[in-house]
Order: structure tokens, then sequence, then C-alpha cells
């Protein structure tokens, strides 16, 4: 039987743990930036795949209906930074994140300064998401641009913008933008700010973190529980990242343990989340590979400690007597085949109650196994580019563990 949960109401926005009843999320419906991508140039752009952009749509939509079927209250990107966009301070922030690309030189970036400063927010946000290629600027001049094919962006498209969770994470009533490594990746994190720090919505929002600083990325952070964070290392969050957060949430009183979980850097385990996520207050689903290898260093004001086991020092610190690992797959192949469609990547709704691709017959069974109910969405399209339901959602707003 479904779990029932109640109309979304409008709940302050924070967030304190990966399985709280969820109350209002952040996705971003993919369009435009997706048609953009080419053989040529998604490597580029940090795309595994070329997805068809009808159908990764529609499951998109089939995504965000699930959600409002449970009572989840579904915010889009686009639409929030359109709004934010009315605001002089969150269009100098949007349109200088554009002008710093170091490709343009001085002619073409005054260029695009002024024709990006001329549009209308929603032909801003556009413009923005969608990038703009050089043949569609037709007020380009100057040495970078005529030397430009005709194809190249003269401002890059955002096609991992339907990744929310890379871009910002909430933890408690704040919010922290988070600092991308890769530099096509910067801007994301850019659009997050303007909207934070100029949409009504989230006026008088605290900010934890922010872009350009040590290297961070949000689907690295996990809330294991009220005040306990486990944050993984690897090529996209530096050691100076952990810290750096950490400081903030233990100054700002959000946080007392960080478990800093070091990750081998493969193509399918960027992030922490892409290896384990939360599917209860005590359950995990985890890639079994990886799930005996795991060891954490745990920070708290006093200072560091471990190397330790990753899940015995997770329970210890969220207060329970151990943390129920579920494997992903059944056997070796089918735990890599499912790991790789991103069988890990699960957004839990509230306790026992999580999203997750259909395709992942054998993680879905065991997790039903587990007394975890799973919402099954098509993810035939979305998944081309390496991410599931929990690495296209930014929860906003979670009802408090008791």
């Amino acid at each position: 039987m479904s779990q029932e949960i109640g109309p979304a109401a409008r709940a302050p926005s924070g967030c304190d743990s990966e399985v709280g009843r969820l109350r209002t999320v952040l996705l971003h419906r993919p369009g435009a930036e997706l048609k953009r991508l080419t053989p040529r140039n998604n490597d580029q752009l940090l795309f595994d795949g070329i997805p068809w952009v009808g159908r990764a749509q529609d499951e998109h939509d089939a995504f965000a209906q699930a959600l409002r079927d449970r009572g989840v209250e579904v915010l889009y990107v686009a639409e929030l930074l359109e709004r934010a966009l009315h605001e002089p301070a969150a269009r100098e922030l949007a349109i200088a994140s554009v002008i710093e690309d170091v490709r343009l030189g001085q002619t073409l970036r005054e260029i695009v300064r002024g024709y990006l400063a001329d549009l209308h927010p929603a032909d801003l946000t556009t413009a923005l998401i969608a990038g703009i290629a050089q043949r569609e600027l037709k007020v380009g001049y100057g040495l970078a641009y005529q030397l430009m094919d005709e194809h190249d962006f003269v401002v890059d498209p955002l096609p991992n913008l339907l990744f929310t969770r890379d871009s910002s994470v909430w933890i408690a009533d704040r919010a922290a933008v988070t600092s991308p490594s890769m530099t096509v990746r910067r801007r994301e994190a850019q659009l997050l700010e303007a909207i934070y720090t100029s949409h009504p919505r989230f006026a008088g929002t605290q900010m934890l973190y922010g872009p350009g600083r040590e290297w961070l990325e949000g689907g690295d952070v996990l809330l294991l529980a009220p005040g306990v964070l486990a944050i993984g290392v690897g090529q996209r969050t530096t050691p100076a990242g952990v810290e750096s957060l950490a400081r903030n949430a233990f100054a700002d009183g959000v946080a007392h343990t960080v478990l800093v979980v070091p990750i081998a850097q493969e193509r399918a385990t960027m992030h922490l989340d892409t290896v384990c996520t939360m599917v209860d207050t005590d359950a995990v689903v985890t890639y079994p590979p990886l799930a005996d290898s795991l060891a954490c260093y745990t920070l708290t004001d006093a200072g560091i400690s471990g190397p330790a086991p990753f899940f015995r020092a997770a329970a210890d610190a969220m207060g329970i007597a151990a943390l129920r690992v579920i494997d992903t797959g059944l056997d070796p192949i089918t735990a890599e085949r499912e790991q790789w469609d991103d069988g890990n990547n699960t957004l839990a709704i509230g306790p026992r109650l999580a999203v997750a691709y259909e395709r992942n017959i054998e993680t879905n069974a065991r997790l039903e196994a587990a007394g975890i109910e799973v919402v099954r969405i098509a993810g035939s399209e979305l998944g081309s580019g390496r991410g599931g339901p929990r690495c296209m959602s930014c929860p906003i707003s979670r009802d408090a563990l008791r």
C-alpha cells in the first residue's frame, strides 16, 4: 500500500536529513541546452551521452508528477531564475558569470555583456541556460569572434543543470551553494546563488557556502542525521572544500560531526551519492564492491580522528546501533551494471519511501525486501547523463526528524 503524504505546505526552507518527509524540491526540466549536445562536444560539456530530448522531458515530467502525487511541492530552476533576474543584483551576478570566460577576450566580452544586459528576464534565462552559438550572436565582432566556428559557443550551454543536487544543498536552514571543480559547471552554481539571494521566496536565506571557494559539489554531501554530515572526497570535492564547509557548519551550529569519505575516482563513482544513498533513518543502499572498503575520518570541533570503517563511524555519529546496508544487485555483474545505471542514486521522499529508476530491477527488489517502498520512474534517456533521482533533485524543505 502506498504511503500517503499530505499536501505540501509552504514550509520554511531547510533539511536536517536525507529521509525526513520531503515537502519542497528544486528540479530543472531538461530543455534546449540538451539539444546542443553532439558527439563533438558532449565530453567537453561533461555529459556522458546524447539523449533523446523529447523523451527525457517526458521522463522528467513523470518524475515531477510522481513527487507531486505524494504531496511534494516542485520548484523549477528556470522559473525561479527568470523571477530573480528582474532584480538588478541577480542580473549583474548572472551576466558576470558568463563574461568571466577567458576565451572571449576584451572586445567580445564587452559585446556579450551589452547583449545580455538588454535581454528581457525570460530571454536572458534562456540564453544563460541554453547558451549562445557564434552564428546566433549577430552583433558579434572582434578577433575571438571571427576565429570561432559558427557552431562554437560564445556562451556555453548548461546540460548538467539537470543535476540540481550538485549546485546547492540545504543544511538545516542554510543554503550551501557549491563550488564546482569543473569550469564548465561553475555557472550553474552562480545561477543558484542569484536565485537564493534575489528571489522573494528565499528572502533572508543565510548562505553557508558559495561559488569561487574550495572545490565542493553537492553530490558528495549526505545529511545522515540532524547535525551529522558525510562528505565524499575525490576529484570533484577536495579535503580543503570539506574543511571549509565543516568550519562554517560548526560555527553556525548546523552540524557537530562531519565524516570525510575518500572515494576512488572511477567513471561511475565521481560522487559519494553514486555509491551510497539513504532510504530510511537507519538504512542505506550501497554498491557492494565498496561497502567493506569505505573508510572515513571524523571531524568535530575537537579535531580529527580516524580512519575508521565508514558505516561503523556513521552509526556511532548518528547515535544508532548499526546502519542497515542494502546491496545494489544480487551478484557482482548485476551490481556493477545497476550501479552504472544509478541503482544507488535514490531520492527518499520519506522514511522507507524512495524514488528509483525502474530499470534497476534487482536493486529495487532488494529495497522492497528490506521494507522500502520504491516509486519507480523511467530513466532510459534521463540516465544518459549518468545521474539518478537524487542527482536530479535538490530538497529545499523536509520535515525535521523526531
